[in-house]
């Protein structure tokens, strides 16, 4: 016959056990649950600062081929009047032949300025989601 003594002692143990076991995983899925609401929260910052610099780019994109569109057909209209007033066949040769050669050096010196923009404005965008990006390999890492 079993000791009842020795039966509830087991029993209270294993019950205590189990309790603990328990409690220790409730505890275990609250702190990951925590850790996963900071990771979550940290990536939308980065996403909303990330957005926030794409947009700053966009604007300075937006206003430098603004400006540069003007400028560039307010000199079309200053050629188009000296071109006007050639007093030569060849005077308007040599006159279009610079305003052409000034054209295309504006533009290609434009657009490295603009390619430079660009690239600057890609790094700012990606720095804060790379950032995230390093963080969450490092946490993952770090379970190993």
């Amino acid at each position: 016959m079993v000791d009842t003594e020795t039966y509830k002692a087991t029993v209270e143990k294993m019950t205590v056990a189990s309790n603990q076991a328990f409690k220790d995983g409730v505890e275990k899925t609250l702190g990951a649950l925590n850790e996963v609401n900071t990771l979550s929260k940290a990536n939308v910052e980065a996403v909303v600062e990330s957005l926030t610099a794409a947009t700053k780019g966009a604007e300075t994109v937006g206003a430098q081929a603004a400006a540069y569109t003007k400028k560039s057909w307010e000199e079309a209209v200053t050629a188009a009047k000296t071109l006007s007033s050639a007093k030569s066949v060849q005077e308007v040769i040599e006159l279009q032949s610079s305003y052409a050669k000034s054209a295309l050096e504006s533009y290609v010196s434009e657009m490295n300025a603009l390619t430079e923009t660009l690239s600057a404005s890609f790094k700012d965008t990606f720095k804060p989601l790379n950032a995230r990006m390093t963080a969450t390999v490092e946490k993952f890492q770090s379970y190993r």
